[in-house]
């Protein structure tokens, strides 16, 4: 009989463990439990190690955010924490063959949306009974993708619009001449204007006219709103110089004034 190896990811951990006891139970799954996003990724990295990769990860939709009116958690907080939808992606990066399910207390469609196009291959509640879990688990390993019916109608309302988006600001990002498209990849990067002008070679002022033009272009009043659109046309921020070329060439921070670039 093959065994399915599963990752229970939550930072409850009476949850975690009465989940993971709950799977144990059936007789071709074994269980491991992680009470945090970089405590799975460890895991993970472990299990690949030994030559024992989990199958399946189910991850709590709300790790790292905290009791009720806490701040939100951020995708990479300066304690290390890491959010459920930013593991389904980093999974999807490390171990893409690692199918994920997002484990949610309540319906959401937007949330949903993000976590499947992360990567997730499936969106439950968390007080679905245990043989609509298994029967999920399985179904994910067969490449099936399960949602609730009720999110069907809401999840395809947020991927269509998502994609409309994403067609807008690929246009937008194509009007753009090539030196443009070169400076919005460093404002992707986080690079300011001066370390810009070094890394391109070109005067401060030239490189501010240039962001001025993206702004104007792309529609946006502020650096923040550019890189936003840019990602969301897919725009990755410019290569790493080698080295050499690093060690002359200072990386500033994204700085503001009045919602231009600094």
């Amino acid at each position: 009989m093959a065994r399915i190896r599963v990752l229970v990811v939550d930072d409850h951990r009476i949850f975690a463990e009465s989940l993971a006891a709950a799977l144990a139970a059936e007789p071709d799954v074994d269980v491991a439990a992680a009470g945090s996003g970089p405590a799975a990724l460890r895991c993970l990295e472990r299990g690949a190690a030994e030559g024992r990769r989990f199958d399946v990860l189910l991850v709590d939709a709300e790790l790292g955010a905290g009791p009720p009116g806490a701040a939100p958690a951020r995708a990479v907080p300066d304690d290390g924490a890491v959010d459920g939808i930013s593991l389904v992606a980093g999974v999807r990066r490390v171990q893409p063959a690692v199918r994920t399910v997002v484990l949610a207390e309540k319906d959401d469609p937007h949330r949903a949306a993000l976590a499947l196009q992360a990567g997730a291959s499936g969106w439950v509640a968390k007080d679905c009974s245990l043989q609509r879990l298994l029967a999920v688990v399985r179904g994910v390993l067969r490449d099936e993708t399960h949602l609730p019916p009720a999110l069907l109608t809401g999840v395809l309302r947020e991927l269509t619009a998502a994609r409309r988006h994403r067609t807008d600001s690929e246009r937008l990002v194509e009007s753009l001449t090539p030196r443009e498209r070169e400076v919005l990849r460093c404002m992707v990067a986080g690079l300011g204007r001066k370390a810009v002008a070094e890394r391109l070679f070109l005067s401060p002022h030239t490189v501010r006219t240039h962001m001025q033009n993206v702004l104007g272009k792309l529609g946006v009043h502020s650096t923040l709103a550019a890189v936003a659109l840019a990602r969301r046309a897919g725009v990755g921020p410019a290569e790493p110089l080698p080295a050499a070329a690093a060690s002359v060439v200072l990386a500033g921070d994204v700085v503001e004034r009045g919602g231009q670039p600094a």
